[in-house]
């Protein structure tokens, strides 16, 4: 997965359909989950770079419960988000699960 190029005006361009956008950002994830860590999506996005979903304010979630019913990630805890967004509103810490941490899912 290469990392999508900022517009002109910095922002991150969208995929045209959301299996072409899963595609794109779904290593990202993998890769998040096989390391253990704790996160957020907006952490990985951010880190990775990836581009904005075809329907923001529905697909991030959509994708993650995705990753949870593959057996890659489980919730973790809630914290304030670190979005530029001024809410400051709770949202999902997410960790892979044993089977991701051992590389069993993909």
């Amino acid at each position: 997965m290469t990392a999508i190029q900022p517009a002109l005006d910095g922002t991150i361009p969208t995929t045209s359909s959301y299996a072409e956008w899963v595609d794109d950002v779904r290593p990202a994830f993998v890769t998040a989950a096989r390391s253990g860590r704790r996160f957020t999506t907006y952490e990985i996005a951010k880190e990775h770079e990836l581009p904005e979903p075809p329907n923001p304010r529905a697909d991030w979630g959509n994708f993650a419960q995705s990753l949870v019913r593959d057996g890659l990630i489980e919730h973790v805890d809630f914290e304030r988000s670190s979005r530029p967004t001024g809410e400051r509103s709770a949202v999902s810490v997410w960790r892979g699960t044993p089977a991701a941490r051992a590389g069993r899912v993909a």
